[in-house]
C-alpha cells in the first residue's frame, strides 16, 4: 500500500521508522472510503494516532467493530456496561504498570490479535508515553545467517502467568483465563497479510525457541529482543485526553512507560482479533 493515495485524510509521520497522525478526521463520522485509507495509513505506517477525539462506549465499539471481530483479553475483564472494552487503570495507588515490558499484544494466544487501540480518557500532568517498534527493520538489519534459523523456527510464548504477577493493579478486575490457550508456539519470522512484508515476532512474551536447549534459547532470545528495540526503530507517543491509538501488533512491539508514580492514568482498550494465526 502506497504512501501517497490519501484523499480524504492527512498524513503526518511522527518519526523515521513508524508511527503517524491522522489530522482532522472525527472517528464518529467515517464514511467507507474514508475508513479504507484509515487503514491503509496503518498498514503504511505500522501505528496510526488521533487526536481530539470525543467518543461513547457504544461510538468507540462501533468504531472497534469496524476493523474486524474483538478479541477478548484472557487475564482481566471488560467494563461491566462493555465486555469488549478493557479498561487499563493506574491509581494514584497502584505499583503495577500495565503493558510496561515490550511486547506483541496476546501473543500467547492461539489466534493473537491483529490491531490494538488504546483511548486515552484521564492522564498525568507528565509522564505516561507509550514507546513503539518496528518488526520489519528489526528482521531486515538481521543477519543473513539468523534469518536463515528463524524461518524455520517457532518461539513459545506465554502469558502473564501467575495472576500474582498484577497483583499491584489493584483497580483492575482480574480474571482467571480458564481454557483459554496462553501457552502457544508461533513462528519467530511471519509474513503479514496485507504488506507481504516478513517481520520479528519475538518479544517479552517469548521465552524458549522449539527445538533448542534452554541455553541456547536464551542468549539468542536476548539478543534479539535486545535487537528489536534500538532507538533507530521506535517512535514515541506523548497522550493527550482525546488521543487514541492503533497499532499493528504483527509488525510492532510497544512498552507503556511507568514513570508517574502517585499520578492516575485511565485508557479504554479494544483489541482485535487476526484473522489466522501467524504464517
Amino acid at each position: 500500500m502506497g504512501k501517497d493515495i490519501y484523499k480524504n485524510i492527512t498524513v503526518k509521520p511522527i518519526a523515521g521508522s513508524l508511527g503517524a497522525e491522522i489530522l482532522d478526521v472525527d472517528l464518529k463520522n467515517l464514511n467507507e472510503e474514508t475508513f479504507n485509507e484509515i487503514y491503509s495509513a496503518f498498514v503504511d505506517h505500522q501505528v496510526i494516532f488521533f487526536r481530539e477525539q470525543s467518543l461513547t462506549s457504544d461510538e468507540y465499539l462501533a468504531f472497534g467493530k469496524r476493523w474486524g471481530k474483538i478479541h477478548h483479553y484472557p487475564y482481566m475483564k471488560g467494563l461491566d456496561s462493555h465486555p469488549e472494552i478493557l479498561e487499563i487503570l493506574k491509581t494514584e495507588n497502584d505499583t503495577y504498570a500495565f503493558g510496561n515490558v515490550w511486547h506483541s499484544d496476546g501473543s500467547f494466544t492461539e489466534i493473537p490479535p491483529k490491531a490494538t487501540m488504546l483511548y486515552a480518557l484521564e492522564l498525568p500532568i507528565a509522564g505516561g508515553d507509550t514507546l513503539f517498534s518496528n518488526m520489519y527493520e528489526a528482521y531486515n538489519t538481521l543477519s543473513d545467517g539468523m534469518k536463515k534459523t528463524l524461518l524455520s523456527t517457532r518461539g513459545l510464548n506465554v502469558g502473564d502467568q501467575p495472576l500474582a504477577s498484577f497483583s499491584g493493579a489493584k483497580s483492575m478486575n482480574q480474571k482467571d483465563p480458564g481454557k483459554t490457550q496462553v501457552r502457544t508456539y508461533h513462528p519467530a519470522i511471519r509474513t503479514h497479510p496485507d504488506s507481504k512484508k516478513k517481520s520479528l515476532y519475538v518479544g517479552g512474551h517469548t521465552i524458549e525457541l522449539e527445538s533448542f536447549t534452554k541455553d541456547e534459547s536464551v542468549p539468542i532470545l536476548n539478543y534479539l529482543k535486545t535487537h528489536a528495540i534500538i532507538p533507530e526503530f521506535t517512535c514515541r507517543f506523548r497522550w493527550r485526553e482525546g488521543s487514541i491509538a492503533i497499532w499493528d501488533n504483527r509488525c510492532t512491539q510497544h512498552y507503556a512507560i511507568d514513570d508517574y508514580a502517585g499520578h492516575r492514568r485511565r485508557m479504554h482498550r479494544i483489541t482485535i482479533m487476526g484473522e489466522e494465526s501467524p504464517y
